[in-house]
């Protein structure tokens, strides 16, 4: 289980480092979100590009800490292509993920966020940018997402 525990932390790292589709607003941007966990300080901005219900592109921006920038990154890449109907079950089944511990089989890449789950303050990190994702797809521009 160690080596899999390296394996999850090493994939976290790295969209950390190099995040995917971050400081990205996508051309044909017409739905967007913002969160913001004051308890922490992290904020994004989730851009989406939406034609006929498929998310065609998406992109993000704002700061937060390892597992928040992370979970963002590896969201983005995992949400483009998707149906919005998709897309809401797949937030479904990655906040599960990280509050319930449930199953992560059919979540590929995703399931490196399982890890998060055994730390309980940073599950808000990693939750941040799906629950900003999920007013995106609901083009809830006017809010402000929160974790709290």
């Amino acid at each position: 289980m160690s080596d899999l525990r390296d394996l999850y932390e090493e994939v976290i790292l790295d969209h950390n480092r190099s995040p995917r589709n971050f400081l990205k607003k996508p051309e044909g941007t017409n739905h967007q979100a913002y969160g913001f966990n004051p308890l922490c300080g992290d904020e994004f901005r989730v851009y989406l590009a939406v034609e006929d219900g498929i998310v065609k592109d998406v992109g993000f921006d704002g700061a937060g800490c390892a597992i928040s920038t992370a979970s963002a990154s590896l969201m983005t890449e995992a949400v483009k292509g998707k149906s919005l109907e998709q897309a809401h079950a797949l937030f479904e089944d990655v906040h599960k993920l990280l509050t319930q511990r449930a199953e992560s089989s059919d979540l590929g890449k995703l399931a490196v966020l399982s890890g998060v789950h055994a730390y309980p303050m940073r599950v808000k990190c990693a939750t941040l940018a799906w629950h900003t994702l999920q007013a995106a797809l609901e083009n809830r521009q006017g809010e402000t997402v929160t974790t709290e």
